[in-house]
């Protein structure tokens, strides 16, 4: 793989791979009479991830900010690049911050600029590059990151999660070597925490960067971390691989892994209540029909939350399966092991009689192509007719004639009952067409499981009921088989064969419609009788 050449230094050469790029020695920093860093010694090595922790005012962030000159020290050496930044002038620091970014943890993006012109405002400003040139970057790095589409939209108009996207792409565009991490999960939900993790993983192989995260999320860490370094009282007090550090015998590093180790890490088997449960795998009503997706003892957790505890499920094949639960259950979470987009700390997660972990990238996607999504609001291309969003995915794949494309979206359009709006764009169709399209684009592909992500969200009861009709219908049409995620019961109770209940990450029910009416539980109980209440 060629090395990406830095666009805002494109004639210096990388930093050679078997040199530390960063090195401090004997570092000391203090603020106002208080000593925060003591005789601080670290290196960091070139295109590993290296992890920061330690307890919160222990100078982590202090740290980050002396590795690349923002800071300087009292006493001691920190090298950049191979340059004492203590003896350099402020220009000279400049040029090599220019070879080392930062993602804050509050995105630090420009408000009054578009997604696109935060992307491309470093090389706006600091080079001379055609505006041509940086508009396709940015584009190619925005789809990289899926989220082209919000090109030109503010960030007050962005979700956390996109924020945080955008924050990484305007770190990455100028192809830095290092890319330094403030707590880059801090404030985030569990599931945006796995995909935030999973994006600096792609980000740093993408660009072939050095990665260097102050972080106190012990669940991030272990995936995160090639090395780890333990800061306290002052001092890295121990370095090595994730477990080196996780099982250092140091009395301030046990304290503060104990937790990590008795919540996060899974350490013991189940408990005797865990063991004694009677769920069944599968509705009793469904006896004898062929699985698609086996899930056992799937186990997950973010940080020292507990997101699912032990799940055991089946997925009865070309049967609608509703995975129900208040917010923050695990329902989400449970459907991200199905799609192969998160993998258990515990257990096995079977899709189509394969077994996900022991799939590479490649072959992962061969499953996931079997597998159709449609999200909460549709997300249809604005700028594309009512045809064209339901081709994009035929389009993409290159596999397709364009004949056979035109022949499979007015079949499917047909088939959905919505045939006359094709040469129509989002913004002229209702809110139920769009439904029927972002599902005529999902089973274009000819899918064999179709997951609905909360379809009926927001909707009104005359719109949740004729959403619930369109996923029957296209389970009959289609032959599909369906996983709902969802939170209303009335909605559950006219769309499911086989309804799964999650509360607080443990499967407690699994049963047809009738079979959840009758169950005893006093959890499953007042979860029905609720309402949509969450």
């Amino acid at each position: 793989m060629t090395e990406r050449p830095n666009l805002l230094l494109p004639g210096v050469a990388r930093w050679p791979a078997d040199q530390p790029v960063i090195e401090l020695a004997n570092v000391t920093k203090a603020f106002r009479g208080k000593t925060v860093l003591d005789g601080l010694s670290l290196q960091i090595e070139t295109g590993k991830t290296t992890v920061i922790v330690g307890e919160s005012g222990s100078g982590k962030s202090t740290l980050l900010r002396l590795m690349n000159g923002l800071i300087l020290p009292d006493a001691g050496t920190v090298k950049l690049f191979g340059r004492d930044l203590a003896r350099i002038d402020e220009r000279e620091r400049t040029e090599l911050r220019k070879r080392c970014t930062m993602v804050f943890q509050n995105y630090a993006l420009i408000d009054s600029l578009s997604v696109a012109d935060n992307v491309a405002f470093p090389l706006v400003e600091n080079t001379k590059m055609k505006r041509a040139d940086i508009d396709r970057l940015v584009d190619d790095l925005l789809k990289m990151l899926g989220i082209l589409e919000a090109r030109n939209r503010l960030p007050g108009e962005l979700s956390g999660g996109m924020r945080k996207r955008v924050s990484f792409a305007r770190a990455v565009v100028t192809n830095p070597e290092v890319v330094l991490f403030d707590e880059p999960t801090t404030g985030l939900d569990p599931v945006m925490i796995q995909f935030v993790d999973d994006l600096i993983v792609r980000t740093q192989q993408e660009f072939r960067i050095t990665s260097v995260i102050i972080s106190h999320d012990m669940a991030s860490n272990r995936r995160l971390a090639d090395r780890m370094a333990f800061l306290a009282d002052g001092r890295i007090v121990a370095t090595g691989t994730f477990d080196e550090v996780r099982h250092s015998q140091l009395p301030e590093v046990r304290r503060f892994m104990a937790e990590a180790e008795t919540e996060r890490m899974g350490r013991g088997g189940e408990s005797a209540e865990e063991a004694a449960r009677t769920v069944p795998t599968m509705s009793p009503s469904l006896a004898g029909t062929p699985v698609i997706v086996e899930i056992r003892g799937v186990h997950k957790a973010f940080g020292t939350n507990k997101v699912l505890k032990g799940i055991d499920l089946d997925i009865p094949e070309r049967k609608t399966t509703v995975i129900i639960g208040g917010s923050g259950s695990g329902k989400s979470v449970l459907v991200k092991h199905i799609i192969g987009l998160l993998k258990p700390d515990r257990g096995t997660v079977k899709v189509f009689g394969t077994l996900l972990g022991d799939l590479d990238a490649r072959q992962m996607q061969g499953v996931q192509a079997r597998i159709g999504m449609l999200f909460q609001g549709a997300a249809l291309f604005d700028s594309m007719t009512v045809g064209e969003n339901i081709a994009f995915p035929l389009v993409e794949r290159r596999k397709t004639a364009r004949k056979e494309i035109r022949e499979r979206v007015h079949d499917i359009a047909r088939r959905l009952k919505v045939p006359d709006i094709l040469d129509r764009f989002p913004a002229d169709i209702s809110a139920g067409q769009k439904k029927r399209v972002g599902l005529a684009r999902a089973i274009v592909t000819e899918p064999e499981i179709m997951i609905y992500d909360e379809p009926t969200t927001g909707q009104d009861p005359v719109m949740m009921k004729r959403v619930d009709e369109m996923i029957v219908e296209a389970a009959e049409e289609f032959r599909i088989t369906s996983i709902v995620i969802s939170h209303d019961m009335s909605s559950t109770f006219r769309v499911a064969d086989q309804i799964a209940m999650i509360y607080k990450g443990e499967l407690i029910a699994v049963g047809s419609p009738a079979e959840l009416r009758a169950s005893e539980d006093a959890r499953v109980q007042e979860f029905i009788y609720a309402g949509s209440e969450e």
